[in-house]
C-alpha cells in the first residue's frame, strides 16, 4: 500500500497488521485491538523496517494479549433483542449533560458527544475535541462512569498517556472523589447513595496502592470488572 495509507503486514499466527505513520507518535507504540485487530503507530522519521524489528520483538506480548482478550470476551453475553437500542437511549440522555457538568466543573471545553457502541473502549477524545463515549457506560457506577468521563476529557489537553495527562487525571479524580464521599448525607434517615459503599473502597484503595498514578490504577481494575454487551 501507499506510505500515506500504512503498510499491512500478514502475519501466519497474528494475523493482518497494520503498520501507519502518525505525526503525532513520538515513539513505535503497538495496539491490540478484539475487533480491529493489531496496528503500530510509527512515527514519520521512523523507518518501517526499525517498526517492523520492535514488532518481532513484542511478538510474545502480542500473543500473550490478543489471548487474554479472547478469554474475556467468550464470557461476554449477547445483547437481548432491544437491549441495545435502550441502553443508546439511556445513555443518549444521561451521559452528555454529565459531561457537561464535569467539564464546566473542571474547566474544559470540547466540541461534540458522540454516543456509540464499541466493541471494547469505554470511550475516545479526537485531536478535534470531539468525544465518544460507548453506551454501555451507563451500565457502571457513577463513580467509575465520571472515570471514564475525566479520562477523555484530560485528553483534550495531553492526546497522550504521559506524566502530565496523568497528574491532570490524578488531579480531578482527587477532587471528583471528596466531592462524592462529602456529598454522603451524615443522617441516618436519608438513603446513601448506591454507590457509596464503592466509591470509599476505591478511595481506600487508591490511599493503599504504591502505583505511581494510585487513582486512575485503582479505578482501571474496577472497571475490568464490567463486559461491554
Amino acid at each position: 500500500m501507499a506510505e500515506a495509507s500504512g503498510k499491512i503486514l500478514v502475519d501466519p499466527e497474528i494475523g493482518e497488521v497494520t503498520f501507519r505513520k502518525s505525526l503525532r507518535s513520538r515513539s513505535i507504540s503497538i495496539r491490540v485491538h478484539p475487533v480491529k485487530g493489531v496496528s503500530v503507530s510509527v512515527p514519520y522519521i521512523v523507518p518501517y523496517a526499525a517498526a517492523r524489528l520492535f514488532f518481532e520483538a513484542r511478538r510474545e506480548w502480542i500473543l500473550e494479549t490478543m489471548a487474554r482478550q479472547k478469554e474475556r470476551l467468550k464470557d461476554v453475553r449477547p445483547a437481548a433483542p432491544g437491549e441495545i437500542e435502550a441502553l443508546r437511549r439511556q445513555a443518549k440522555a444521561e451521559l452528555p449533560p454529565r459531561l457537561a457538568g464535569l467539564a464546566a466543573r473542571y474547566g474544559f471545553t470540547y466540541n461534540k458527544v458522540t454516543i456509540k457502541h464499541n466493541a471494547s473502549n469505554w470511550g475516545s477524545c479526537s485531536s478535534k475535541g470531539n468525544i465518544n463515549l460507548n453506551l454501555n457506560i451507563v451500565r457502571l457506577p457513577k463513580v467509575l462512569q465520571d472515570y471514564i468521563l475525566l479520562h477523555e476529557l484530560c485528553h483534550l489537553r495531553h492526546q497522550d498517556h504521559g506524566h502530565a495527562f496523568h497528574l491532570l487525571l490524578e488531579h480531578v479524580l482527587t477532587d471528583n472523589l471528596m466531592r462524592l464521599l462529602d456529598s454522603a448525607p451524615t443522617s441516618a434517615a436519608v438513603e446513601p447513595p448506591s454507590d457509596l459503599p464503592l466509591v470509599k473502597d476505591l478511595a481506600r484503595k487508591a490511599a493503599a496502592s504504591k502505583a505511581r498514578y494510585p487513582l486512575d490504577y485503582t479505578m482501571t481494575r474496577a472497571i475490568k470488572q464490567y463486559r461491554v454487551i
